[in-house]
């Protein structure tokens, strides 16, 4: 691909509760699981969040991506309070879960360190 812009962007959902706190600047570690179409992603990508089936956006500088073999692996190494500040560890891991199940956790989990882009 030559145009490295677009390469170096991606554009993700994300449901409302995290969203907002994307949003707000109160959350730092995006969560995902190591899907092979974001497996090159490195610091310097631009995310554009989106919740899904609306028009609101948020975008994001990408500062760190760390790998891990699974969400508790993830939760310890970064912290919950960077994951969901509104949430405890416990209540996280089960969203999380919900969201992902054990053959998607099974890919590896994505920490992506992401910093607000002001609008």
């Amino acid at each position: 691909m030559s145009d490295t812009t677009t390469a170096r962007r991606h554009e993700l959902n994300l449901y409302r509760r995290h969203f907002d706190l994307v949003a707000a600047g109160r959350k730092s570690i995006e969560v995902r699981v190591r899907y092979p179409h974001l497996a090159g992603m490195t610091a310097g990508y631009t995310i554009r969040f989106r919740i899904k089936g609306t028009e609101e956006t948020c975008e994001v500088l990408v500062k760190r991506v760390a790998e891990y073999p699974g969400f508790e692996a993830l939760l310890d190494g970064e912290g919950p309070a960077n994951v969901n500040p509104a949430s405890s560890r416990e209540e996280q891991l089960a969203n999380i879960r919900a969201i992902y199940p054990p053959e998607k956790e099974a890919l590896g989990a994505l920490a992506i360190e992401i910093e607000l882009l002001a609008a």
